[in-house]
This record gives structure tokens, sequence and C-alpha cells, in this order.
């Protein structure tokens, strides 16, 4: 048999601990990144520049850009007097929601929590929660929203497993509401 001081014991135990938390700091990185060029792709797309596909000369980077338009939509949100103030960009599994440059939208500002986050958001988790309980929908694909900002101005909003045309429609309804509310209140 194979023994083993104490000391080796707990040096190994403190090893594996130091490895747990090294994988869980690099996936928590790799996760802000990927959400980083979620925004830098998006701030492409609104930009006013040449398209990225204009201006990468590699033929992969081509292809990417071309699957990337045929696969999302982007649907312009728009306050009553016509002024886009966010984009919506929808493809089969996410739905991203980032404000115009021009409008600095604070997530402290009413109704966004209360109402978007609280009412809207709130009201499909607790559903998707009560689906998967009941065995409606597997384990794992419940709405998931996650609201990137950079300080209080909310940067990007993204929605995960929305999994149904009537929810990125009631989504996207309620966020250009609620944002048109936020411009007004903040200007009050």
């Amino acid at each position: 048999m194979d023994y083993h001081s104490e000391d080796e014991v707990r040096d190994v135990l403190e090893l594996r601990e130091w490895v747990t938390e090294e994988i869980e700091k690099r996936q928590k990185e790799i996760e802000k990144l990927t959400q980083n060029l979620r925004i830098l792709d998006s701030l492409v797309k609104q930009s006013s520049f040449s398209k990225a596909s204009h201006l990468v000369s590699s033929p992969s980077a081509k292809k990417t850009e071309q699957v990337m338009q045929e696969t999302a939509s982007v649907i312009p949100m728009k306050t009553p007097d016509n002024q886009v103030i966010a984009n919506a960009h929808v493809t089969q599994d996410e739905l991203v929601i980032i404000p115009t440059e021009e409008v600095s939208l604070d997530i402290e500002t009413q109704p966004f929590k209360s109402f978007f986050l609280g009412r809207i958001i709130g009201t499909m988790e607790s559903q998707d929660s009560t689906d998967i309980k009941s065995g409606k929908i597997p384990q794992g694909t419940a709405i998931n929203c996650m609201v990137n900002r950079e300080g209080n101005r909310i940067r990007e909003i993204l929605i995960k497993n929305y999994r149904q045309k009537d929810r990125v429609n009631e989504i996207i309804n309620t966020a250009t509401w609620s944002f048109s509310r936020m411009i007004e209140n903040s200007q009050k």
C-alpha cells in the first residue's frame, strides 16, 4: 500500500484547489472576452464605416462575416419620434440588444430593473423554471439574461434560450418602451 504523509496530502489538496480556481478564473475571462467580442462585432455592424468584410483580406474571415450576416437579423429599435435608440441582433440561439452610441441608458433609471428585468424577463424565467420542474423543457434551456455595462451605462443585453419567436417580439417591444421611458426620465 502507498501511504502519503499528511503534509503530502495537504499539498495535493491545495494544488487541486489552486488548479480549480485557475480554471474558473480562465473560464470567466473567456466568457468576458466573448462578450466583448460580441460588443465589438455589433459596433462594427452599427458604424458608418466600410463593412468589415471589405476591410478584411483573408478568405476565411470573409466567409465568417458572410455567415454572421446570413444568420443574424438586425432589428432597429425606435422611439415614437422615429429615433433609433438600439439595435436587436437576433440569431437562432440568442438575442443581443445594443443601445446606440448616441444613447446613454443608466441601469438604475426606471423602469429598466422594475419593469423590463423584473416583470418581463423575471416572468419568463419563472415560467421556464416551472416548465423545467414539470419536465416540459429540458434542464439548461431556461431563458438567461445578462446585462453588460460600463459603470452604470448599459452596453449590451444578452438573452439566451428565448426559444420562442413571440418572446423575441415581446422582449424587443418592452425593451424599446423601457428605453424610451428611461430617456424621458433621465431628461427630467
